[in-house]
């Protein structure tokens, strides 16, 4: 594990690279890392494009508030999704454009937003599930995506954006990235694509210790 340090300044350097890349504007997004005590987590109302090392929230295992700025409202959500994953330790939520945008024409289906298009979709991000439109912050989220925490790479929230968890904070934004641009690859196509045939992401995932 990292030390915390370098936690707070990959998160800065990440959500640097999300802002202007424009992934992410305005206060939108927020950005958490597992550490040994507990977590950090990107301020309320932050802007990720100017995130200062300093001011990232620490939250210890219970919950509470250490250090730093106030934390993200989002916090039960992220705590959930550590709290069931052993093997998370990085969160990153935007409100991605093509993704939300996706989710306002219509996902592909809902346990899946997108079909399999190519293979560094299924190889980097995996399958994707919608979780209905409930207010930013709401317990029911949480509880919703704690029990996804183990079966996929993250959610996508209906109207608001996706959720995406693994090994490194830089490891989720770079499957975040993916993400949507696939989701900007579909919206593209005036006539939608075939999805990969089934035995073509079988192989992937084999041969890259993956699953769909």
């Amino acid at each position: 594990m990292q030390n915390e340090q370098s936690l707070r300044e990959e998160i800065c350097q990440v959500g640097a690279d999300l802002f202007n890349r424009g992934y992410t504007t305005g206060t939108a997004g927020n950005i958490s890392a597992r550490l040994e005590d507990g977590w950090l987590i990107t301020p309320t109302d932050a802007c990720l494009g100017h995130l200062e090392p300093v001011r990232i929230a620490k939250v210890n295992r219970a919950g509470e508030w250490v250090s730093g700025d106030k934390p993200s409202k989002t916090l039960l959500l992220h705590r959930q999704i550590y709290d069931r994953n052993p093997e998370a330790h990085g969160v990153v939520h935007t409100h991605s454009t093509h993704l939300v945008q996706l989710t306002l024409a219509g996902v592909w289906q809902r346990d899946s937003i997108l079909p399999p298009l190519t293979p560094y979709q299924v190889m980097k991000v995996g399958r994707i599930p919608l979780i209905d439109y409930r207010r930013p912050g709401h317990a029911d989220v949480a509880a919703q995506v704690a029990e996804l925490a183990n079966d996929v790479r993250g959610v996508m929230l209906e109207r608001l954006g996706p959720v995406m968890w693994g090994k490194s904070v830089s490891a989720v934004s770079f499957a975040l990235e993916e993400l949507e641009e696939t989701a900007r690859l579909w919206l593209n196509c005036v006539d939608k694509p075939a999805a990969l045939p089934e035995q073509a992401v079988l192989e992937l995932c084999e041969h890259f210790n993956t699953r769909w």
